[in-house]
């Protein structure tokens, strides 16, 4: 039996999507978390697992949007192989979250955000394409970008502010 392929979403569908996701991530950053959310699509357009970034709150190094909705996902399904699923997430997905979304066979990720420092689908090292990838997964980056990466850009300005304005104030005697 051939494998499901992912569902294709159209440009108005994937922009949907990336909307609901940024405005879940405007409420994430503002709990402290880097603004980053996620979800899992199956091949009939259903949501199946979803996840904002929760390093902070959980204290987990692996507390990424990704791999939180893809856990969502497979425990929903009852099974880890998504070869017919789509992964839509605000920025670009770092080396782990990559290489999870291999293992779990996704077969197909779209992103916002490219990250130049750590992204791992095409921006520093494209482990979607890598000679040890076992699995091919479809890629498309870019959608929405503009406004996911003033978004990022926004939070990381204000917790630089933040930083500075705590460093600044001198603490209090008693």
């Amino acid at each position: 039996m051939p494998l499901a392929k992912p569902l294709e979403l159209t440009d108005i569908e994937s922009r949907r999507w990336m909307t609901r996701l940024l405005i879940r991530a405007e409420l994430v950053g503002s709990l402290g978390e880097v603004p980053v959310s996620a979800v899992v699509i199956d091949a009939n357009g259903r949501c199946i697992g979803h996840g904002n970034n929760q390093r902070q709150r959980v204290r987990d190094p692996l507390g990424h949007a990704e791999l939180i909705a893809l856990r969502q996902a497979a425990w929903l399904r009852g099974d880890w192989r998504f070869n017919d699923c789509t992964l839509i997430v605000t920025l670009e997905p770092c080396p782990m979250c990559a290489a999870a979304l291999t293992q779990a066979r996704m077969g197909q990720v779209i992103f916002a955000a490219r990250d130049p420092k750590r992204g791992g689908l095409g921006s520093t090292i494209n482990l979607a394409n890598h000679p040890s990838a076992h699995h091919q997964m479809l890629i498309q980056g870019g959608v929405m970008e503009d406004e996911a990466r003033q978004q990022l850009e926004a939070w990381f300005k204000q917790r630089r502010k933040r930083s500075h304005e705590n460093a600044a104030t001198p603490p209090q005697k008693d």
